[in-house]
């Protein structure tokens, strides 16, 4: 299956949930209250796991080989969703979160029959199943409750499971493997859709419900990556996938323990706690640790078949590079804001807010490029396959008739269409450029770039937009890095990634121009409704 059909039905789904997530949240008591160890000042909706759960799975339902395996992950998956959902309404012990945590592991291991076999450092003797099924068990534990904790900030715990699971996408595609590839896009997708949401200033969170089921879809997918679908791989691979979530887990736990304290009571002690003790605002602190995630993924596809001894030590060194910086400016009482009253970027965007022509020329140039490209993406291609021609034709008629009933505004049919639409541009350049392959790709790497700068800055400088993005656009960035230093190595990983990327951008530069839509015959809509009608005459004769 089509790995970009799950991406895409994901990112739909969960934008879809989330909204109706959002309104019933008050009722459900599924609301995040302010208290002194939280960084948020206003009640916010704890339901955004809704829309990453089931824009995840869904998808699934298309393969057509539903074996044991994907049988027991789906199943592990809902049950953590539902006592997630449990816990976002009734703040229940972590005694009660356990067992539903060991249920879905277990079953993981012992139907699903997946479990670590070689461990690393001992690779030429396999690991007995029995240590190897309950150690796999453990670890997965861990690997849920690593990510739970690290749910603090907008964007954070979203985003650095994107960036592991980008990793095990590019890891798959070398193996050959088409399930962790289609598993790992399917989880982009519903992420993708929650950070619409997501972004800060947050109107959602993702909750227990969504940061235990990312927790476990990682570790499934860390140990079947390197266990079964490419066991040649380092067996300490993990520890670079999986990334800084580990290290933070533990180094919390070390400090709980040696202050006596409370192993499973909620502390201020995580990195991203500490970094804003720092002085540094909520954007760098993201960025800063997008930036650690980054370079230990990076690791993880560079180093893939290093030695455990080497991978393990580059993990540690970066790891300990860290906590020993943050250490050294808390004992020293560095702060960052000691010389100043707010951050260079926000001082900079209140500088540039002053004059609000540059967010006015911005706009307009946002609402030019978003259609030339999904237009571009239409003409200038050699082929377009049936299955998008059928869906295009589907779509059109959907958005014609919102059109006619001028019900654009509100509508999440349109808003939907048109992000559908301009992935199917950004998988149609990639994928079919054409005879003119070299001028219409590097068209669309040059748009692209100017896109993701001019949203960004657009966003920065209004207030009057509700969707706003934060780090997320840093993420992006560090995506287009990780794909350059790539590079032409692997073309099928390289064309994943960059699709990845296009489709984030262009999903965003969208949302940019419908949230300032006045009319139903703006330029978006049109170019949409050409774009699709195009896309099905041309693959349907």
């Amino acid at each position: 299956m089509n790995p970009f059909f799950l991406l895409t039905v994901g990112v739909a789904v969960s934008m879809a949930v989330v909204p109706l997530a959002i309104r019933l949240a008050p009722a459900l008591g599924m609301v995040d209250l302010p208290d002194p160890r939280k960084v948020h000042s206003t009640p916010i909706p704890r339901v955004g796991g809704w829309g990453i759960v089931i824009g995840s799975l869904v998808p699934l339902v298309v393969l057509q080989n539903f074996t044991p395996l994907i049988q027991s992950f789906v199943i592990g998956g809902l049950t953590l969703f539902l006592y997630g959902l449990w816990d976002d309404a009734r703040q229940i012990s972590h005694w009660i979160k356990f067992v539903g945590q060991i249920f879905a592991a277990a079953l993981v291991v012992y139907y699903g029959g997946l479990y670590v076999t070689h461990f690393p450092f001992l690779i030429d003797q396999p690991l007995d199943p029995a240590i190897g099924k309950p150690f796999t068990v453990f670890a997965m534990i861990g690997m849920i409750n690593a990510i739970n904790h690290s749910d603090g900030l907008d964007g954070l715990a979203g985003g650095e499971s994107m960036l592991s699971l980008i990793a095990i996408a590019i890891l798959g595609f070398m193996a050959d493997d088409s399930f962790s590839v289609a598993l790992a896009f399917a989880i982009m997708g519903g992420i993708l859709g929650f950070l619409r949401y997501n972004t800060h200033p947050a109107q959602v969170f993702m909750g227990d419900s969504g940061s235990q089921f990312l927790g476990f879809s990682l570790a499934f997918l860390a140990i079947y990556l390197t266990q079964v679908a490419h066991p040649t791989l380092s067996s300490a691979l993990p520890l670079l996938i999986l990334g800084l979530p580990i290290s933070d887990i533990l180094v919390v736990l070390f400090q709980r323990i040696k202050g006596h304290m409370n192993w499973f009571k909620a502390t201020r002690n995580h990195v991203h706690h500490r970094l804003l003790d720092l002085g540094f605002d909520h954007y760098e602190t993201v960025v800063i640790i997008y930036s650690v995630q980054l370079m230990l993924v990076l690791c993880a596809i560079f180093m893939r078949y290093q030695s455990d001894f080497i991978v393990t030590a580059t993990y540690f060194a970066i790891i300990t590079a860290l906590f020993a910086g943050l250490l050294i400016a808390e004992r020293s009482g560095w702060n960052l804001n000691q010389s100043r009253t707010a951050s260079g970027l926000s001082r900079l965007v209140v500088y540039l807010k002053l004059d609000p022509r540059l967010a006015d020329g911005l706009l307009i140039f946002i609402s030019l490029l978003v259609p030339a490209f999904v237009l571009g993406g239409t003409v200038w291609i050699s082929h377009v396959p049936r299955d998008f021609a059928v869906i295009s034709g589907v779509l059109a008629l959907l958005l014609a008739l919102e059109i006619l009933l001028n019900r654009v505004r509100s509508s999440i049919v349109v808003r939907a269409t048109v992000y559908v639409a301009a992935v199917f541009s950004a998988y149609l350049v990639i994928h079919y450029p054409g005879s003119a392959a070299y001028p219409v790709t590097t068209f669309a790497l040059f748009a692209v770039g100017a896109l993701a700068l001019a949203t960004a800055f657009f966003i920065r400088l209004t207030s009057k937009i509700s969707f706003g993005t934060s780090p997320t656009d840093y993420l992006i960035v560090f995506v287009v890095l990780a794909i350059a230093l790539f590079g032409n190595t692997y073309i099928a990983a390289r064309d994943t990634a960059q699709l990845v990327v296009f489709s984030v951008v262009l999903i965003y530069g969208s949302e940019v121009i419908i949230s300032r839509l006045r009319s139903r015959w703006h330029l978006l809509n049109l170019s949409t409704l050409a774009g699709l009608a195009i896309l099905t005459a041309r693959g349907l004769t």
